[in-house]
């Protein structure tokens, strides 16, 4: 299968093209740099010379803070600029996978949110990425729309990166919110299941995130745990801890079909980051 991933220099992205490859598929993979989703006449270019027969949309502004100061540059990446990939991938002939959030919810739900429930974003990052999914389905009934949370990988600036490097800098404790909960994914884990998605033709959209789920404080406590660091985590909450975004309180997401989407545990995600970016065993 030829794919073509956008974004592909981010931390997702560049793990999509790994995986692709590794499953012995014709992968294609454009950075930001190469391709830029917001200029429609260069993806419908892009996409007509690659003649992929699947596009997996990584490209995304992720700046869930700096969207709400700049929501209309958020929007021509996450809704305008996925409009314009799949626009391109129908006239290529192409379906496409396209990558969207948790927060397109609003955070009020008491049981895992599947993928018929209502959306309402709380923050300009989940409206954008809201608009992504509704240009991608409208464009072809072919495309899918993968819902994920909480995103940590290898390639990328993420949470775990940031608890580690704090650690690392010698801090000794740290403050994290016990208020906000979802399932913190590993993008490795995640680009497996986003290549076989890819794989099976599905359309519509699925909700494809780690098994079980915490808060920020716990997952900080977790990373610490496993890596042997001494740094104590202490509560905190989100009317303490003020973010330019509203964060929605609960965002764990379920699935509703047949056979379920899931991943492994987030804690068996959080070894597997450690494993790869310090370079040693987790026990």
């Amino acid at each position: 299968m030829r794919v073509l991933v956008t974004g592909a220099g981010g931390m997702l992205g560049s793990d999509v093209v790994a995986a692709a490859q590794a499953r012995g598929h014709d992968c294609v993979g454009l950075a930001r740099e190469q391709l830029d989703v917001t200029d429609a006449a260069a993806v419908a270019d892009a996409l007509a010379g690659a003649q992929p027969e699947v596009v997996v949309n990584c490209a995304a502004w992720t700046d869930v803070d700096g969207a709400e100061a700049e929501e209309a540059r958020a929007l021509a990446v996450n809704g305008t600029g996925a409009g314009n990939v799949a626009r391109a991938a129908l006239a290529a002939g192409a379906r496409v996978v396209q990558i969207s959030t948790d927060y397109v919810f609003d955070g009020t739900a008491t049981r895992p949110y599947v993928e018929s429930d209502r959306t309402g974003p709380c923050n300009a990052y989940g409206r954008t990425k809201l608009a992504g999914e509704h240009a991608v389905l409208a464009a072809s009934a072919a495309n899918a729309v993968i819902r994920t949370s909480w995103l940590f990988g290898a390639n990328g600036p993420n949470f775990a990166a940031t608890m580690l490097r704090l650690a690392d800098g010698g801090q000794r404790e740290v403050a994290v919110v016990t208020d906000q909960v979802a399932c913190p994914t590993f993008t490795g884990h995640l680009a497996v299941r986003v290549v076989e998605l890819a794989e099976q033709g599905r359309g519509g959209i699925f909700h494809v995130a780690a098994a079980g789920h915490c808060s920020w404080n716990a997952f900080a406590r977790a990373i610490f745990e496993a890596a042997g660091l001494e740094v104590a985590v202490t509560e905190t909450n989100s009317r303490e801890f003020v973010r330019p975004a509203a964060r929605p309180a609960w965002s764990v997401l379920g699935t509703e079909r047949d056979g379920g989407d899931g991943l492994p545990a987030w804690t068996e995600g959080v070894v597997a980051y450690l494993e790869l970016v310090r370079g040693e065993v987790v026990r």
